[in-house]
């Protein structure tokens, strides 16, 4: 399962980023790595240095082997809530659509 990680020109921090998405994804996701040829991370800050409450956003895309790729998104109020959230999105939707599929 190979991670790829984007990020906005607004996130600070962007190789610790990284390294901790890489590490959640993995801890999240492992167990359905047979099953997931890539993941995609895109996060980023919507309103930069304005603020707000939920402008941190992250998109999660889940490429699963022979199917089409299924993508979550999550907004928060910190990066890591959202980045949180949308790994934990992504891995019911997967369970949800591998158990689908093992019906057929």
């Amino acid at each position: 399962m190979k991670i790829q990680v984007n990020t906005d020109h607004n996130i600070q921090g962007r190789e610790a980023m990284i390294e901790q998405i890489e590490s959640l994804v993995e801890s999240t996701l492992g167990h359905l790595a047979e099953h997931i040829t890539r993941i995609e991370v895109h996060v980023s800050d919507e309103n930069g240095k304005k603020g707000g409450n939920t402008d941190r956003r992250c998109i999660m895309e889940a490429r699963l082997e022979k199917h089409q790729p299924i993508a979550v998104t999550e907004e928060a109020a910190t990066l890591d809530e959202a980045i949180d959230g949308a790994a934990h999105k992504l891995k019911r939707l997967i369970e949800h659509t591998l158990g689908k599929l093992s019906e057929h």
